[in-house]
């Protein structure tokens, strides 16, 4: 199996053009295995771009194997891989996903993702909707539930040095206020156009960084006066700029990196 290996801002992919579509019965036991670091290629998920009626479609699949809706630094990735394969032109390209079509502007090494509109309600977030009130590690959490295309928690913090992200992360993660789990950002605010921001990720754990988090935690900001409508988030492993535009569409600007590519001989 021929593989790229890109990552946007340190989350990283194993890129794999299915455009057939064969490996996607077997995409839940495959990511599980060349994600793993040790005994696989390596890799915060596994991409597979499949290719139908002129679209292309990312799907992505979780070290642990199940499937996430929309990953922000995964589509950069894939833009990134249509456009060097020439098989996208010009300086747009449409990728569909799970969680529906996007449409992404290439400018130099950065991409733009319209990101589509924020949801506060609806499959995969609390049926009641608004601020969710958690205890866990000995303290209450306010939990801002929002949809990017997939499931966010949002926690504000005065510190986040204070936090432990492997504890108390899987806990927010799966706690049943969720239908089906969900990702969770720690978020402290610096100014009104800056966020810092770490990430618990749903099905993988933590990551150096995540596009649909980065856009959930800003939205956040930006609905509670925190922050202004853009906003740079800092992540672990690098900045990206969100715009909450007024059309409430949020785009999201970042880099993407082939960094090697090979055959896997595990399959």
């Amino acid at each position: 199996m021929h593989f790229w290996k890109y990552h946007g801002i340190g989350n990283d992919f194993i890129v794999v053009e299915d455009f057939a579509g064969d490996l996607l019965d077997e995409a839940p036991e495959l990511a599980q295995a060349v994600c793993h670091r040790q005994f696989g290629i390596g890799g915060d998920g596994l991409v597979l771009i499949t290719f139908d009626q002129g679209i292309h479609t990312m799907r992505i699949f979780n070290p642990d194997g199940s499937e996430a809706e929309m990953c922000g630094n995964a589509i950069r990735c894939v833009a990134d891989h249509l456009f060097a394969a020439g098989r996208a032109h010009g300086t747009t390209v449409t990728i569909n996903t799970v969680s529906g079509p996007k449409e992404i502007h290439r400018a130099g090494n950065l991409y733009a993702v319209d990101m589509g509109e924020p949801q506060f309600t609806g499959a995969g977030l609390p049926q009641l909707g608004g601020v969710q009130h958690v205890e866990a590690q000995g303290g209450c959490w306010d939990i801002y539930p929002i949809s990017m295309g997939n499931p966010h928690g949002v926690v504000f913090v005065n510190n986040l040095t204070e936090i432990d992200l492997a504890r108390l992360g899987p806990i927010l993660e799966t706690h049943p206020i969720w239908p089906a789990q969900a990702n969770i950002e720690f978020v402290e605010v610096k100014d009104a156009g800056s966020l810092q921001v770490k990430v618990w990720e749903r099905g993988a754990g933590p990551t150096l960084a995540c596009g649909t988090g980065a856009c959930a935690s800003a939205v956040w900001a930006a609905k509670l006066g925190r922050s202004g409508r853009s906003v740079k988030v800092q992540l672990p492993g690098g900045d990206l700029e969100i715009r909450w535009e007024t059309d409430n569409h949020v785009w999201m600007i970042g880099p993407a990196a082939m960094v090697f590519e090979g055959n896997y001989y595990g399959r």
